[in-house]
């Protein structure tokens, strides 16, 4: 099996500890980082750990069997749970690890991609929503500026099949996508994220109203609503090229295709359809797997818009259909792309200070809570034009590219 020279490791590693966790800045002397990553990861697990220790962190270490083939532990889990056991949250651990911990790295690995094809859906749901206080609880203190996080991915078989690439190949996208073909990464890093701030900010100064989103796929439109931002570049999640915002769920009407397969859930769903009318979904369809798409949409404030983005493709490494979200909703390629998440808003595209908000806030503003947040993404070419508060119109977005 191919394992990534341990040189690339070594700059993976230091990304994520050094640039990634405090919002581009990396950590601090006395941090303490919870590392999660699975067994066939254990290469990059290694360097992470070096990593923080070098910098001065400490590590509460995560560290998780593989599961899928011989050993499917997830789905041992889903088939033989009874309903209190699916329901069950270890509250009392769960928050003495969040006060704990000052960051969290996440490494993703998958040995099986389709591990829970046939389980009941509503198990998964069911798990999920049992573990939305530490969604909330962690969310609170990223509000107040007191906690961040990141993701990575360590390349396997089973990922590099679906993407229909060797493993070394599979592994080159990796590379090429995190600079990690550079000597210094960090510093191409803080690069782009300089010259995306650029487009960021123009974005920001527009008094955007509405987002039209037209397309052979699409025919959309988004109300971004009141006190709204543009994110990206933040260092939550590695790699990531993309601008984003969490409208006001209540004015998406229309309908957009997802021309990328979603891995979510343990399964592959493939041909995605939603329409929305007064800001719900009120018609899913899916080629496969419909069943899993509409039982998640079904979970508690799962029919709602949490976010929209956009990633210009002058700006993305990765040319590649990956068959994992972090990497596939960043693609470049010759149209670029779009993606919005059902579920869970980002509360960091307040455009003031989110820890000063409460609960009854947030919804009054449109802002959507729910335990899920699915992306889901096409690459198909579509024109944005926002319709500003002043009744003018500009293209914001063409051929893959942002037009500011």
């Amino acid at each position: 099996m191919y394992t990534p020279p341990k040189k690339i490791l070594e700059r993976y590693a230091d990304v994520l500890v050094n640039f990634a966790l405090r919002s581009g800045k990396g950590i601090k002397k006395g941090d303490v980082v919870h590392l999660v990553a699975y067994e066939i990861a254990k290469p990059l697990y290694r360097e992470l750990r070096l990593a923080i220790l070098k910098a001065g962190g400490h590590v509460i270490g995560d560290y998780r069997p593989d599961s899928g083939d011989r050993f499917p532990f997830d789905r041992d889990f889903f088939l033989h749970a009874k309903p209190h056991q699916l329901s069950f949250f270890p509250k009392k651990f769960a928050k003495g690890m969040l006060d704990e911990i000052d960051h969290n790295i996440f490494i993703l690995s998958e040995t099986d991609m389709h591990e829970l094809e046939g389980i009941d859906p509503k198990k998964i749901m069911q798990k999920g929503l049992a573990w939305k206080p530490f969604m909330d609880w962690r969310r609170e203190k990223e509000n107040k500026g007191q906690y961040t996080w990141t993701l990575g991915l360590y390349g396997t078989e089973a990922e590099a099949k679906e993407a229909r690439m060797s493993l070394k190949e599979y592994w080159q996208q990796i590379i090429k996508a995190c600079f990690l073909d550079k000597k210094n990464p960090i510093a191409e890093w803080k690069k782009l994220y300089r010259d995306l701030e650029k487009t960021r900010l123009k974005l920001n100064a527009l008094p955007i109203e509405r987002l039209h989103v037209v397309g052979p796929d699409a025919d959309l439109w988004i109300h971004l609503g009141k006190k709204r931002k543009w994110m990206g570049g933040s260092g939550r999640n590695i790699p990531s090229f993309e601008l984003f915002t969490s409208p006001d769920w209540r004015g998406t009407e229309g309908w957009i295709r997802f021309n990328q397969p979603l891995y979510q859930y343990g399964v592959l769903i493939e041909g995605v359809e939603l329409e929305f009318k007064n800001g719900r979904v009120v018609r899913a369809k899916a080629r496969k797997n419909e069943k899993v798409l509409k039982q998640m949409i079904a979970t508690k404030n799962a029919d709602k818009i949490g976010e929209y983005s956009l990633t210009d493709r002058r700006f993305s490494r990765i040319t590649k259909f990956m068959a994992n979200t972090l990497f596939d909703e960043n693609i470049g390629g010759k149209n670029g792309n779009t993606h919005l998440a059902l579920g869970k808003s980002y509360q960091d595209c307040y455009i003031d200070d989110p820890g000063e908000l409460s609960p009854q806030d947030w919804e009054n503003l449109g802002y959507n809570d729910s335990s899920v947040h699915t992306d889901i993404i096409s690459t198909a070419p579509r024109t944005v034009t926002a319709h500003l508060k002043n009744g003018k119109t500009k293209v914001i977005y063409k051929n893959g590219q942002f037009t500011l």
